[in-house]
């Protein structure tokens, strides 16, 4: 018989819970507020089949456009063809978590305001932006000897009567 081409086609193990992983949901999968604009994980859970995102979504980063009762609209890209469409899904909250894609960029805000602060205080002007680090410096090998490694002349004959 052919494979057939269903909506959960092939998902026997995407959809299937981690191990030590099943059973019911913890309730604060269920406490969790989302608000516009956050950024969330779409992570299908398998045992709940009502609001789950299709399995293309699965794994996919978007942002909360909206939140209704149970479920929350997820905006991300989609590559069709030649092009990317802004797609908008809305998926229960069982189905997504909080990402944590710009938790860097959270935590170097914060640490920039701070040096900017002490920089204010001491009345200097510094630079916050990141910088390469460039190549490492040079040293020299020192404590070691010199070792001149040479060939082994390679002899039919002797090869022929069982070697040297």
């Amino acid at each position: 018989m052919p494979a057939g081409h269903g909506l959960r086609s092939r998902t026997r193990d995407l959809f299937a819970r981690g191990f030590r992983k099943k059973g019911t949901i913890h309730l604060s999968t269920y406490l969790r507020t989302y608000h516009v604009g956050d950024y969330v994980d779409i992570k299908v859970n398998g045992a709940v089949h009502k609001g789950m995102p299709h399995k293309f979504y699965h794994g996919r980063t978007g942002q909360v456009w909206n939140v209704t009762k149970r479920a929350i609209g997820v905006e991300m890209n989609k590559q069709v063809g030649n092009r990317i469409i802004k797609k908008r899904i809305h998926v229960r909250i069982e189905h997504v978590m909080p990402s944590r894609c710009n938790e860097e960029l959270k935590q170097r805000i914060k640490k920039n305001d701070q040096l900017k602060a002490e920089a204010k205080a001491k009345g200097v002007v510094i630079s916050t932006k990141r910088q390469p680090l460039g190549p490492k410096p040079g040293f020299m090998v020192e404590g070691t000897t010199l070792e001149t490694v040479t060939t082994i002349p390679y002899d039919v004959v002797n090869d022929l009567k069982g070697g040297y």
